[in-house]
């Protein structure tokens, strides 16, 4: 098998299940346990925060919260911060090409709690303006939530900006990164956001862990209640090993190069797909993440390429990894102003750290034959 759906979820790095396999079989401690056992785990933990305050430029241990997934991680944020502020206004602000962790959120907020909601759409290319953004924030808006980078045409957003365009305006800003770490710096130090999600299934750690950043100072509602884990912000006996194997994946993220070739293969592929007629990128050439190809296939069905693709031992998607199964077509395209017609004709392709120049040859001589087979 050729994977090439780095975007939907990275393979486990060999050194992160090393750093991981002592937390699943010896030190089954319970954190919270003060015996010798249990403090050995409380330690794992306290390490990997502080690798994850390193990686992203925190300031404070009580601004790192480990959650069960990047999606929760979204929810947490969003449901924190509107129910926390519900007294100064009941108006959100999001994208309308954020991941399903964010946009059905601030959705059900809408549906179920009596709060407002506007949605920001991008220009053609998948990027979201300032301009676009500055016009639907008012008087009661609370919360502003922007990807860093889409997880399907993988446009990069002028997340910095906005950032400190809610800062003057006393509104707080929320970003989903959780796409973004493999391609791009995400320093909060740097962007400077109140809320930042991440995922440790995007970036070669383990399934079932992420993150949330948490500014100092700011307080948000609780998300899960019991033991008062997590600074008392998420109950639950903490994941020892997910999270021991999120904080060794971060550490590993400091590579430049990894970026580098990346970019090359991912270039390498573009120009041979390009090649072809009635294939054309979608999104912003420039402005987008190092491991990303999106095409439209003109007259040929995403599902059914996909489905080629994966018996001829390639793996790719149709689109976000959270719509499979389903027949709509990409709200992200849908957003960009494609047609529905169109937006059923795209592919999204997403390399990563183990992909090689020969699976990528490999891969163009199956793609070509499928998209005129």
């Amino acid at each position: 098998m050729i994977y090439l759906d780095y975007a939907a979820a990275t393979p486990l790095d060999p050194r992160v299940a090393e750093a991981m396999q002592p937390y699943l079989l010896e030190e089954y401690g319970n954190p919270s346990s003060i015996h010798q056992l249990g403090q050995r785990s409380r330690r794992a933990i306290d390490e990997a925060r502080l690798k994850a305050m390193d990686f992203l430029g925190a300031f404070s241990f009580h601004e790192v919260i480990f959650t069960g997934s990047g999606t929760e991680s979204c929810n947490m944020a969003i449901f924190g911060a509107a129910f926390a502020r519900s007294e100064k206004g009941k108006h959100l602000v999001i994208s309308a090409i954020e991941h399903p962790a964010v946009r059905e959120t601030a959705y059900y907020l809408r549906d179920n709690f009596g709060f407002t909601l506007s949605e920001v759409k991008p220009d053609l290319k998948g990027i979201i303006h300032f301009k676009d953004v500055e016009k639907e924030l008012r008087e009661d808006t609370i919360l502003l939530s922007v990807m860093m980078a889409n997880n399907e045409v993988g446009s990069i957003q002028p997340v910095k900006e906005l950032a400190a365009l809610c800062r003057e305006r006393g509104i707080l800003f929320h970003t989903d990164a959780c796409q973004a770490p493999t391609c791009l710096k995400v320093r909060v130090d740097e962007i400077c956001p109140d809320l930042l999600s991440l995922n440790g299934s995007k970036i070669y750690g383990p399934k079932g862990v992420g993150l949330l950043y948490v500014r100092e100072g700011l307080k948000i509602s609780p998300f899960i209640h019991g033991g008062g884990q997590e600074f008392r912000m998420r109950g639950g006996t903490e994941n020892v090993a997910n999270i021991v194997g999120f904080g060794k994946a971060l550490e590993l993220l400091e590579n430049e190069k990894e970026n580098e070739s990346v970019g090359k293969l991912r270039d390498t592929l573009l120009a041979l797909l390009e090649s072809l007629h009635d294939v054309e990128l979608n999104g912003h050439r420039e402005k987008r993440l190092c491991n990303n190809i999106n095409i439209h296939v003109k007259g040929v069905s995403g599902e059914s390429l996909v489905m080629r693709l994966d018996m001829e031992g390639i793996a790719v998607s149709s689109g976000s990894a959270c719509s499979s199964g389903k027949t709509e077509p990409s709200h992200v395209l849908m957003a960009m102003g494609q047609s529905k017609e169109r937006a059923l004709q795209s592919l999204r392709i997403s390399l990563g750290r183990f992909t090689t120049e020969l699976e990528i040859q490999k891969a163009w001589n199956v793609l070509k034959k499928c998209i005129f087979t």
